[in-house]
């Protein structure tokens, strides 16, 4: 039952069997259906969560209301409000499931009792930490440096399976462009591959 999210942390720590017993008691296998809010604005975010199965989209309201999505998460990504979560500030974004999703776990409790009783857990989150910082640098630089087009291909090499899972619309809103503009590109990309 825990195999994907133990293979994950392993590629960060090499875990005793106790340790992983441990782990594995700490989490919560909780399953929630598509298009429900783990998180809104304005509350303070309760879990730290590893995906087993699903998709997550993290988004914002621009001053005008419209949704803007931040970043997507599938299998073996975690997602969470970092700020809010360590920090005990109220939420700045949402985070939606866009499909049947199973999830671990751990709340901020959990996570602290975790670090107490297997200390190299701090040296996990701290590796994954970087890679999410990475990410989201990477995903700045290429909105205000890259055209479109660029942008596109670097959101398919980023998230390979996300354009057959969700919604053009939502793609868009990560791009930063309208969905006629995704419903083109990807039109004169197919027609290259032919």
């Amino acid at each position: 039952m825990f195999q994907n999210i133990i293979k994950n942390i392993s590629r960060f720590i090499t875990l005793t069997l106790e340790e992983e017993k441990i782990y594995e008691n700490l989490l919560t296998l909780q399953k929630f259906p598509k298009k429900t809010h783990l998180l809104r604005e304005g509350e303070i975010c309760q879990f730290e969560g590893f995906i087993k199965e699903g998709c997550i989209r993290t988004y914002y309201l621009d001053e005008n209301g419209f949704e803007v999505t931040i970043l997507f998460a599938v299998e073996d990504w975690w997602i969470t409000d970092i700020d809010s979560f360590n920090n005990k500030t109220p939420s700045k974004i949402f985070i939606e499931t866009l499909e049947d999703t199973e999830i671990y776990m751990l709340t901020p409790e959990t996570k602290e009792e975790l670090l107490q009783k297997v200390p190299k857990f701090e040296r996990a989150f701290r590796m994954m930490m970087q890679r999410y910082v990475v990410t989201l640098q990477n995903r700045l630089v290429n909105t205000i440096s890259q055209p479109a087009t660029d942008r596109y291909l670097e959101f398919i090499r980023v998230y390979p399976t996300i354009p057959q899972r969700v919604a053009q619309y939502y793609i868009a809103s990560y791009l930063g462009v309208s969905k006629e503009f995704v419903s083109t590109i990807r039109k004169r990309l197919a027609n290259k591959q032919k």
